[in-house]
């Protein structure tokens, strides 16, 4: 299911995860660390993948349609406590 988030609501997602959740979050799924920090914004094509999000430019960063939502699924739980 394809779900919109704003590129800043999605960076601020990812600001306020502690310390080490990137690693985290790569070990639960069983993907490279910087597979997750691309979904996130990061552009680490090199040692990550793309992460099946499509950007439209707009205010606030842009929308970010993403294509599968686990990651940001693992980082909410993160954020609550789980």
């Amino acid at each position: 299911m394809t779900q919109k988030i704003t590129f800043n609501e999605l960076r601020d997602i990812k600001d306020h995860l502690p310390h080490g959740s990137m690693q985290r979050i790569a070990q639960e799924l069983g993907m490279e660390v910087e597979t997750v920090r691309n979904y996130f914004g990061g552009t680490h094509y090199d040692t990550g993948t793309s992460v099946g999000m499509h950007i439209e430019q707009g205010p606030q960063g842009g929308i970010i349609l993403l294509d599968d939502t686990t990651i940001l699924e693992k980082a909410q739980e993160i954020l609550e406590g789980k």
